[in-house]
């Protein structure tokens, strides 16, 4: 199943299958692309800012990154074959 990452329950673990790289401003496309994301990079979401809910916090690879949730909504994670972790 594949979701957007902004959809992804937290402590979900997922692979990224696709980014958009078209639907994000350059400054953010280069800031992601910098921290490693890419097809095939293992990546889950780890909690949100209780108002609002922006920004994520996200784990990609070891790293922890924050990450506005629209910038989330460009990135397609794949979960298949894993178990849904209760949000």
């Amino acid at each position: 199943m594949d979701l957007r990452l902004d959809q992804l329950p937290f402590r979900t673990p997922g692979v990224v299958a696709h980014i958009d790289w078209t639907s994000l401003a350059e400054p953010d496309a280069k800031r992601l692309r910098n921290l490693g994301f890419d097809e095939g990079v293992a990546i889950e979401t780890l909690h949100a800012a209780p108002l609002g809910r922006d920004p994520l916090a996200v784990r990609i690879g070891r790293m922890m990154v924050a990450m506005r949730r629209a910038q989330a909504q460009a990135i397609t994670v794949s979960i298949e074959g894993m178990e849904l972790a209760a949000e």
